[in-house]
């Protein structure tokens, strides 16, 4: 399937591109995005005190409750390889990185709730 693709998108490139243009042999292709309901990073991390709860939801959005206050953030997530990006519903974005099943995101450590 990718070199069909490779092989279409390689023949409409080279239809419409200006005279005197040089063209990669090959075309780049976008990596393959990510499906949250399966990826094993989906669901419950908390600290170890239990006062930060962030949930990772299966649709790349995610919601952290602090304390008593329930949805204290919420907003969309990617997470490439290891490393985690979020984009907060007001604006703010952060990251993270998961190492050896703990999640450190912005000064904090979280654990895969079970």
């Amino acid at each position: 399937m990718r070199s069909t693709l490779a092989a279409v998108l390689t023949g409409i490139a080279v239809a419409l591109a200006p005279t005197g243009l040089t063209l990669p042999a090959t075309p780049i292709l976008a990596e393959e995005p990510m499906t949250h309901q399966d990826h094993p990073y989906v669901g419950m991390w908390v600290t170890e005190d239990r006062h930060i709860r962030h949930e990772l939801l299966p649709n790349g959005r995610y919601d952290e409750a602090r304390g008593d206050r329930e949805s204290a953030y919420r907003g969309r997530y990617e997470v490439h390889g290891n490393h985690i990006e979020y984009w907060d519903d007001t604006g703010f974005t952060a990251d993270g990185e998961f190492v050896e099943g703990v999640l450190y995101h912005a000064g904090m450590i979280l654990y895969r709730q079970r």
